[in-house]
């Protein structure tokens, strides 16, 4: 089971490759929204901002967040590592369930492209 500080790691890493990503990629990341990202098996959420392709003012809390983030994603801690890593496919974990994601019809638009 992957801990607190893995999962940390994992987000600053995502947070690293969006903003260093370039074309269609850059342009979906290019949002300005609420994110939480909430780790199921260590009854904890990561909440903060995407802005311009960065994940930026992460916090973590216990359990569930208190508010709904524009977008939330929803996953035990070892996939969170996983899709970093590229060793779980996004479209695949989602499909199965493993991953949840919620957000406005839009903003799915503008991420598929991330998928």
């Amino acid at each position: 089971m992957a801990t607190i500080e893995e999962c940390r790691t994992a987000l600053d890493r995502l947070s690293e490759n969006l903003g260093q990503a370039a074309g269609d990629v850059r342009r979906a990341a290019a949002l300005d929204r609420s994110l939480s990202c909430r780790i199921t098996d260590l009854d904890i959420t990561f909440t903060g901002r995407l802005v311009e392709g960065r994940i930026q003012e992460v916090t973590t809390v216990p359990g569930p967040p208190s508010e709904h983030a524009q977008i939330r994603l929803t996953m035990a801690g070892d996939d969170l590592v996983a899709l970093v890593d590229k060793k779980l496919d996004f479209a695949k974990a989602w499909a199965s369930g493993r991953v949840r994601l919620e957000a406005s019809l839009l903003d799915l638009l503008r991420l598929r492209t991330l998928l």
